[in-house]
């Protein structure tokens, strides 16, 4: 047993010598120094027709330690082909390129936008006028239900208001007859005072009965009135709607009692809707020329108005017909009174209580850029590519309106440019026409991190202005 160990151990141990040589071997043959294997004289040639086989890649392999030109090895790791480019084409190359618009300065109508609130032009606190417990109340008398002018909403019992009117009608007739009497007394008087013989005017009006008369007169006067106000306060039990109304709010049942004053139902106008449009005082510069003209006067506005709900984007036409002449405290803007009459009788309902944006069509401006609203950047900046130098300027816009996703701007002044514009003004590229430019190379889209004075390659998008204007 022992010895087939030792056997064992022997065989394992030649194993690992010869693999050890044989790595050797390998490894002197590929080494710098080692000569190259060579074909032996011996071995026979190819038949003339026959095939020559391909080159082994290791024939175009650089010698080990050396490596190829980065720039001339595709991705499979074959050389590139060379291209030959001029100097000028190579540096273009390398510039980034650029997205622009080539805006013109032109002529557009201003669109002044503004916000506001549906309201109804009256909305009422329906209140009770007399006091006394609900005995009936009309079907229609819910909350959102339109109901007519004049429809009885609810009644108040009005047992004792009958009685007060009979009462009254008693009294009244009761000085009708007291007048009558008193007037007769007076011709009756004033025929003995004839007939006694006695010359002049009686020493006392009595005597002729005119004070009587006189108190008859304001007593039967009085009478009346109880009697209209009777009647009045019998009308009042029936509670009635005083427009063409839409119910908001009930705050009555069948069998409450009410107290005179106190809130039965909240009632809206349902002939005119009212939007307070605020806008600012530039946003009224831009407004129809004559505005403040026809402001001055009693005229009404008539300026044509889009709405449009913020929500639901539905739109409606309506009628700018008057302004407020203060300004918010808050806002410091100044309210256009637009209306729409019938709101909820169009074919899209115009609910009160929606928001809606308005758009009204101003004044026509003149040497206006139309720019996409993506040129303007977060930093409310726009930049431009210099035509002549390709180099990064930039400016702070002057926003006048904006409209359909674009923006319409002042066109900035040479002076207000940041950025090398001197070889522009000298070229001739960029005339001084009242120190502002009227035509130049807009960023789309800019960066946060564009620099001023960067060289780039502006690749021109589109146009605006001139021929390609949207007026």
């Amino acid at each position: 047993m022992r010895n087939k160990r030792i056997i064992v151990t022997l065989l394992a141990a030649a194993s690992i010598a010869l693999a050890v040589m044989y790595t050797m071997m390998n490894m002197g043959a590929q080494h710098p120094g080692a000569k190259p294997q060579t074909t032996s004289k011996s071995s026979p040639s190819l038949p003339a027709d026959t095939e020559q086989p391909e080159e082994s890649p290791q024939r175009n392999r650089p010698a080990q330690g050396e490596r190829p030109p980065r720039g001339d090895l595709s991705s499979s790791g074959m050389p590139r082909p060379q291209k030959t480019q001029q100097k000028g084409s190579a540096q273009l190359t390398e510039l980034a390129q650029v997205g622009v618009i080539s805006v013109t300065a032109d002529s557009y109508n201003a669109r002044v936008k503004g916000y506001g609130q549906v309201v109804p032009q009256d909305s009422l606190s329906l209140v009770a006028q007399v006091s006394g417990q609900v005995t009936d109340i009309s079907s229609s008398f819910k909350t959102g239900a339109l109901v007519p002018n004049n429809t009885v909403l609810a009644r108040i019992d009005d047992t004792s208001y009958q009685q007060a009117l009979a009462s009254a009608n008693a009294t009244y007739q009761a000085a009708v007859v007291s007048l009558e009497e008193e007037r007769l007394q007076g011709i009756q008087a004033k025929d003995e005072w004839t007939r006694s013989g006695l010359d002049g005017e009686p020493l006392s009006a009595l005597v002729l009965r005119e004070p009587q008369l006189k108190a008859a007169q304001a007593t039967l006067d009085e009478a009346e009135q109880s009697v209209s106000s009777a009647k009045r306060d019998l009308a009042f039990t029936s509670l009635r709607a005083p427009f063409n109304a839409l119910v908001v709010s009930r705050d009555i049942a069948l069998g409450s009692y009410v107290q005179a004053g106190s809130a039965v139902a909240t009632l809206y106008s349902a002939d005119i809707a009212e939007v307070a449009i605020g806008l600012s005082p530039s946003q009224w510069a831009q407004l129809p020329t004559g505005a403040e003209t026809q402001l001055s006067g009693d005229v009404p506005l008539n300026w044509a108005v889009t709405l449009t709900d913020t929500t639901t984007g539905n739109t409606w036409e309506a009628s700018i017909i008057r302004a407020e002449w203060h300004q918010s405290d808050t806002t410091r803007q100044r309210n256009a009174i637009a209306v729409v009459e019938k709101p909820l009788a169009q074919s899209t309902p115009l609910l009160f209580g929606s928001f809606v944006q308005a758009d009204i069509e101003g004044r026509l401006l003149d040497n206006v850029w139309k720019l996409p609203a993506s040129a303007i950047s977060q930093k409310q900046e726009v930049w431009l590519v210099m035509p002549s130098t390709g180099q990064l300027a930039k400016f702070t816009p002057s926003v006048l309106f904006e409209s359909e996703g674009y923006a319409y701007i002042t066109p900035p002044k040479i002076s207000d440019i940041t950025g090398n514009v001197g070889a522009e003004i000298s070229g001739g590229s960029m005339p001084e026409q009242a120190g502002e430019l009227h035509q130049a190379l807009v960023v789309a889209r800019p960066l946060n991190s564009y620099l001023v004075n960067t060289k780039v390659l502006p690749v021109v998008e589109g146009q605006t202005g001139g021929q390609a204007s949207d007026k």
